[in-house]
Formats: C-alpha cells, structure tokens, sequence
C-alpha cells in the first residue's frame, strides 16, 4: 500500500527546512515508513530528510531511539508518553533538529474498549517543545487509518514548523 500524501504539505515542510538548512528524522511504528516514503516523493527531499527509524516492535523502540522500556511498560507503547519518548529519542539519536514520531493501532486487531483500533498519537520534536496530538480515527481500516496518520504527521509537522521561529 503506498500512502498517498497531500504533496503540497510535503514540499512544503522540504522547502522550509531546506532554506532553514535544518533536517527532519521520523520514527514510526503503525505507519512502518510511509511518513518518509510520503517525504521521499518529493524531490530534494534528500536536503532536509534525514531519514527514519521503523521501530515497530517495542524492543525496537528502545534500542534504536531508546524509549525506556518502564514508559512501554507502565503506559503501553501506544500513548502520549511512548509518542514523545520516541520524537525526543529519535531527535537525539540522529542529531536533527526536528523528528516526528506516530504510534497507534491501524487494525484489524489490537483494540480495547480503553484504546480503541484507530487510535494513534503523533508527537513532533524541536530544541523549543515536543507537541504530542491525539486522534482517534475510528476503525475506518487499517489502510484508511495508517494514510490519515500520516496526513495528521505531516499537518503537524508542518504546524510547528510555521509556528517554530527561523534558527
């Protein structure tokens, strides 16, 4: 399945960074590298894409960008706590200035009553914050939902990124 993003979002998010000379890491779990492929569409990408962690199982998670495996444990790899734990790691792991993490249930199984399928947090990582968002997508598919995380990611990224003064 290849996640078609909104391109415009994209080349924007590579123009700012590009002309900033700053670079952006992702680092995803239920999306599994759709967030950079939907980066690597864009050409140039290469001047302002790092590149990215797929870090999909929890051991993964934590030795790659190293989530501590207490956060896994005492709130489950999906929340907002594991979201920021792996934007923050993945910056600092890849010496960036921005990373954008996702971790969710894209389906069909996994759900619960208290994490529903369709519930994901996307968090993005700067010097200034780290912002963690919730969305609960609601089970439209595990394709349906993997695209709209990765539209939520690059929204994000790209709020912060407006929102985030030039360095």
């Amino acid at each position: 399945m290849a996640a078609k993003a909104k391109p415009d979002i994209g080349k924007q998010i590579i123009d700012i960074l590009a002309e900033r000379k700053q670079t952006i890491v992702t680092a995803e779990s239920c999306t599994g590298g759709l967030i950079a492929a939907a980066l690597t569409d864009i050409p140039g990408a290469s001047a302002a894409l790092y590149g990215g962690y797929v870090t999909y199982a929890n051991e993964a998670k934590s030795k790659m960008i190293h989530v501590q495996a207490r956060l896994i444990r005492d709130y489950g790899a999906v929340s907002n706590q594991v979201a920021r734990a792996m934007a923050d790691g993945a910056r600092n792991t890849a010496h960036v200035d921005y990373a954008v993490a996702v971790t969710g249930i894209a389906g069909p199984d996994g759900g619960s009553e208290k994490k529903p399928v369709g519930l994901v947090y996307v968090a993005v990582s700067s010097d200034l914050a780290t912002v963690v968002i919730e969305h609960r997508f609601g089970d439209l598919g595990r394709d349906a939902i993997r695209k709209a995380t990765v539209d939520a990611a690059l929204d994000l990224v790209l709020q912060v990124l407006t929102s985030d003064p030039p360095q």
